[in-house]
């Protein structure tokens, strides 16, 4: 029987230990577990319904499972005060809400402060300032700072919400479909920011929820596919690749992030691989299909993709 996770190792950011979620009466989450460490970026796949959102929120301190365990960067959910964990975790959402009047930079600075809008009489310091120009610039937005955001493209405003969240130096960023309703020019430009982001800070860990496979950046390297069957497997080995395709058998729980299958990997596991990934499980269970473009289908990841309930 696989050991219990615990949140020993200093570097895991998330640890999440047989968590189920019930709210009405309903199973939103079921049996989900799982590890982040620094440094990592992972994706959160399923249909719709499938609990992507709803485990974002309890990663982000806005919901609690109703049972199991999740520690939040060494501190365990449920028994620390979450206002000292929100500074250092960000969740991007579309659903934010914004002041019509204010400019890019305005908004990025609100990012600093934690709050909806700019507090009244507060003057950002000049690390704010610094703060929230390198954060703009990252992601591609400098020339567009001073601009209104009515005026904004989805695109835009995408990765302005983005770099609001960078405006707080978060440990975690979370990302709510960052990517969706965008065309194929505004999705590359997002992705190519992530990535650039991943690359400018390395020890930053992400979790990214998105429907399709196309909206996932060449760094993305974990994925956790939340369906109806539950199924851990190492894509690193052909064993795993295998077992994948061939069916699903009950886990309660994945193994010790210790373990070899939460370590980082040279196997390369690239968009055609995730797609193949993807299809065996469709043939398998009741995992609704996932759109695929021929788009960036030679981007690769270099981690274990860990399917879970």
């Amino acid at each position: 029987m696989a050991q219990p996770i615990t949140a020993a190792d200093q570097d895991f950011v998330f640890v999440a230990d047989g968590i189920d979620l019930v709210r009405d009466g309903r199973l939103l989450l079921d049996q989900i577990t799982f590890a982040v460490r620094s440094g990592e970026h992972w994706a959160l796949l399923g249909p719709n319904g499938a609990g992507k959102s709803t485990l974002l929120r309890v990663l982000s301190t806005y919901a609690h499972p109703t049972r199991g365990r999740v520690d939040i960067l060494g501190r365990q959910l449920g028994r620390v005060d979450v206002f000292s964990l929100r500074p250092l975790i960000t969740l991007v959402s579309s659903h934010q809400l914004v002041h019509p009047a204010r400019s890019v930079r305005e908004l990025v600075l609100t990012g600093a402060t934690g709050t909806i809008d700019l507090p009244a009489r507060w003057t950002p310091s000049t690390a704010d300032l610094r703060q929230a120009d390198l954060a703009i610039d990252l992601m591609g937005l400098g020339p567009l700072a001073g601009t209104g955001w009515p005026v904004l493209s989805q695109g835009e405003r995408s990765r302005a919400l983005i770099a609001r969240g960078l405006a707080g130096r978060p440990r975690v960023l979370l990302l709510d479909e960052p990517a969706a309703g965008l065309d194929l020019a505004g999705r590359e430009r997002l992705l190519a920011c992530l990535d650039n982001l991943r690359t400018r800070h390395p020890e930053l860990a992400t979790v990214l929820v998105t429907h399709h496979l196309e909206e996932l950046p060449a760094s993305t390297t974990h994925a956790l596919l939340l369906r109806d069957a539950c199924r851990t497997v190492d894509l690193r080995r052909p064993a795993g690749r295998r077992q994948l395709a061939a069916g699903t058998k009950p886990c309660a729980a994945a193994p010790h992030p210790g373990a070899a299958p939460f370590s980082r990997s040279p196997f390369a596991v690239t968009r055609s691989s995730l797609s193949e990934a993807a299809e065996a499980t469709e043939a398998q269970s009741n995992f609704a299909p996932i759109r695929r473009s021929s788009a960036r289908v030679t981007s690769s990841h270099s981690a274990p993709v860990t399917p879970a309930r």
